[in-house]
């Protein structure tokens, strides 16, 4: 019976990171998922911290044509409610980046982190699933649907928001969901969008544009699940009417480039993330509406934290309780993300004459008080990073 050192179970785009950057680090890895045919029209915006874990990957180079640079964030309040927040501006180089992070296509990065986990020398692929966890003291037995056995040391579950390792485990889930639907398209326009992202705040949830190469942007519009069936079934020239409309013609004439794709919104998250010799990553340990650019991120600093512990000294075995220190690590910024989303998404939504006050209010400071709106960009780009750049001003203040 084989014996691997981490098993990776999920071969999405989180368990694809999630392997190489533990077979990079020096462990024997195997990766198990079935193969499985990408169709993700979807895009995603991934923030300097996870940029620089792609580039200490080696894959960020290939992936770097694709993607179109963020350097301008703004949200702009959509709605016709009589308390109306003030369009807010956030920009990379008042916290001396160029760009916050980069949006590409999903496809681009699967394909890309597809062919370096293959040419892993450290990684294993088996295209099953497995049928049967078995957590001991030691080291957990896996056997496969096809009926393979195999052991490993630690497994790491990426397997999704249905996660058979999670269940396995024992570990809860707590799940919610939402009256909204996202529609996902790409477009192009006669406009150039200067790498700016602007998110419409609407009644029914967030309307994204984010920059793709060249004339081109990616979609997340948020929306009543009728509205997005009635949306998705329009012939592409009214789609990109409707599109232009509620952009207000900012980009000029929009032409629409993919197949609308929805997506129904729900959030999850888990009751631990890490327990004995099993860690959960990406959706098996939390979920949530795609506002602010947070999910996948999320997910790779579950890697970037994983990767730190299993691998500070690769020489030794992975211990017993590894799951247990990663679970205490990682809840801090996943209850926040998550709970944050959750509060924003909500507020979107509410009629409550207190609630929108609260939320024009809070746009408001963010406008008009730049140290704030530069501390709360660089938490949204890496938690902590705000802060200790707050206690560095703060020396250098003392040192003067």
């Amino acid at each position: 019976m084989q014996h691997f050192e981490v098993a990776v179970v999920g071969g999405g785009l989180t368990g694809s990171v999630a392997a190489l950057a533990l077979a990079r680090a020096g462990r024997k890895v195997v990766l198990v998922a079935p193969a499985a045919e990408v169709s993700d029209q979807r895009t995603t915006a991934l923030m300097d911290q996870s940029i620089r874990l792609l580039e200490r990957l080696g894959v960020w180079d290939e992936i770097a044509p694709h993607a179109a640079a963020l350097s301008v964030m703004q949200i702009i309040d959509g709605t016709k409610r009589l308390l109306r927040a003030p369009t807010t501006q956030f920009r990379a180089m008042d916290v001396g980046l160029s760009a916050f992070g980069y949006n590409m296509p999903n496809q681009a990065l699967h394909a890309t982190l597809n062919a370096a986990v293959t040419a892993e020398a450290n990684v294993t692929r088996i295209d099953d699933r497995v049928g049967l966890y078995d957590f001991g003291e030691e080291r957990v037995a896996l056997t496969l649907a096809g009926g393979q056995g195999l052991t490993t040391d630690f497994v790491i579950a990426a397997d999704g928001k249905n996660s058979a390792a999670r269940e396995a485990a024992g570990i809860g889930v707590r799940r919610w969901s939402y009256s909204q639907t996202a529609i996902v398209l790409n477009f192009s326009h006669s406009v150039p969008h200067g790498n700016i992202s602007t998110e419409f705040h609407t009644e029914t949830g967030p309307f994204t544009q984010v920059p793709l190469p060249g004339s081109r942007s990616s979609l997340v519009w948020v929306v009543t699940p009728d509205q997005a069936r009635e949306l998705a079934g329009l012939p592409a020239s009214d789609l990109a009417t409707r599109i232009e409309a509620r952009m207000q013609s900012m980009l000029g004439k929009v032409t629409v480039d993919s197949t609308p794709q929805t997506w129904p919104l729900s959030s999850l998250m888990a009751e631990r993330f890490g327990k004995g010799r099993l860690a959960l990553v990406g959706e098996a340990a939390h979920a949530f509406p795609p506002i602010g650019a947070q999910g996948l991120n999320l997910s790779l600093r579950d890697i970037i934290e994983l990767s730190e512990l299993l691998t500070s000294d690769p020489e030794r075995p992975v211990p017993a309780d590894a799951g247990d220190r990663f679970n205490r690590r990682r809840r801090p910024d996943i209850m926040t993300r998550t709970f944050g989303v959750d509060v924003l998404n909500r507020s979107l939504l509410s009629d409550l004459l207190p609630v929108q006050m609260a939320r024009a209010a809070g746009l408001h400071l963010l406008a008009s008080a730049p140290p704030l709106r530069n501390l709360v960009m660089q938490e949204g780009i890496e938690p902590g990073r705000g802060l200790r750049s707050l206690v560095e001003a703060l020396r250098k203040e003392v040192r003067r």
